[in-house]
């Protein structure tokens, strides 16, 4: 059994040396196991580098035979309201999403349909702006609500709308499960989603549940499945993506598709995806803001730079693809504004030279999205490791700041 020490570990690497001796593996063999270098991993370890790339920590979870939670740790409560509120959301959350079914709802009234609708729509902008707390207030009622609406129906076209609904609520339940460290019930949320998707029998409805299942899935050991399924998933919405919202959705198919073959460092491929990304994105109004998770060509420019981080590209490089993104396109999507700015903050991060650019960068991160960045394993491990690092004084008031908000000791 695991002891504390994994749990309050200070980086990924600090936490890797302890389940590396649990397991009684030298570095070598370790590096022998999970295709990375010793010098490489010795350096994590002591907090030289960081270990915030997927393919690293799927790598490194596979070869100690541990889950992905194990190596970067669970949620991280501090005493920052912004960092630990979220949280509380996650217990009604559970119960709505464990003890309903389409056929057997948790509750017994509900609010009428059309209440349902408008207040789902109150929740999105929450969603899009990640402010966990404020989706916890009433998501996990409409949860419910609408799942009793969809047992028992007016008519067909009651039906239907409830079954769309619960789509777009478990949407929402799905990327706050999933930003605030809980897969798992970020998974069942996307099963939820999936149930009622099959039942509305719309090819585009079934791309977008696809899609909360690819990134859903365990990644330790499974990134090649990820990548298999979201080629599928295009694949068979290529057919139906006549209009508007099939071309979004198949678009947010080939960019994972691309961020899938970039871990499994299938460079090629993942170059493939995000040209047929570009492609998809030129045949629609660069507005992030009113497509569907944000597909469009400054959000495909968004995804390049999160690929490229992913592949390695660290420093100017990063700084080089930024220049291609129209922030101004993302004001009104501060997660997806907070995860380009995170994704170039943890590029710059990796070279010495530009780790007080990168402090900047991450901090605009989190005063974008607080409630995700300072809960975002990355971020906090990159912050972890370049605290560890610093040496200026005014570096090291910035990095001790945001260290505190995330729970990291400083």
């Amino acid at each position: 059994m695991l002891g504390r020490d994994v749990w309050d570990a200070d980086t990924v690497g600090t936490r890797l040396r302890v389940l590396r001796k649990w397991r009684g593996l030298t570095l070598v063999e370790l590096a022998g196991l999970s295709g990375l270098s010793p010098s490489f991993l010795s350096m994590a370890e002591r907090g030289q580098r960081s270990l915030d790339r997927r393919s690293h920590l799927a790598a490194l979870a596979s070869a100690l035979c541990v889950s992905e939670t194990d190596l970067v740790g669970g949620p991280h409560l501090s005493s920052d309201p912004l960092q630990a509120n979220p949280h509380e959301a996650i217990p009604r959350l559970r119960v709505a999403l464990q003890t309903n079914t389409l056929t057997s709802p948790a509750v017994e009234r509900a609010r009428p349909l059309d209440e349902l609708v408008a207040e789902m729509a109150r929740i999105e902008p929450y969603h899009q702006a990640c402010d966990y707390v404020r989706v916890g207030v009433g998501l996990p009622d409409l949860l419910d609500e609408l799942h009793l609406h969809a047992a028992a129906p007016i008519d067909e076209a009651a039906y239907r709308l409830a079954l769309s609904t619960l789509v777009e609520a478990c949407t929402a339940a799905v990327f706050t499960a999933k930003d605030l460290g809980y897969q798992d019930l970020a998974h069942l949320a996307a099963v939820r989603a999936e149930e009622a998707a099959a039942i509305l029998d719309d090819p585009v409805r079934q791309g977008q549940v696809d899609f909360l299942r690819i990134h859903t899935m365990p990644r330790a050991g499974s990134w090649s499945r990820t990548l298999n399924m979201a080629e599928r998933s295009a694949a068979r919405l290529q057919p139906y993506a006549r209009d508007k919202r099939g071309h979004e959705v198949l678009g947010m198919l080939t960019l994972t598709a691309s961020l899938a073959a970039a871990v499994v460092h299938d460079g090629v491929n993942a170059q493939h995806w995000m040209d047929e990304a570009v492609d998809l994105a030129d045949s629609l109004p660069d507005t992030p803001d009113a497509n569907w998770m944000s597909f469009s060509t400054t959000n495909a420019r968004v995804w390049d730079v999160a690929v490229s981080v992913e592949r390695g590209v660290s420093g100017g490089a990063v700084l080089e693809l930024a220049r291609a993104v129209d922030e101004g396109k993302l004001a009104d999507k501060p997660g997806r504004h907070a995860a380009f700015l995170a994704d170039v903050g943890r590029g710059l991060a990796r070279e010495p030279k530009h780790r007080d650019t990168a402090i900047g960068w991450l901090r605009r991160a989190e005063d974008t999205a607080p409630q995700w960045i300072r809960n975002s394993p990355p971020v906090r491990e990159t912050v972890a490791v370049m605290l560890q690092q610093a040496t200026a004084q005014a570096g090291g008031r910035e990095l001790r700041g945001m260290a505190a908000r995330m729970s990291v000791p400083h």
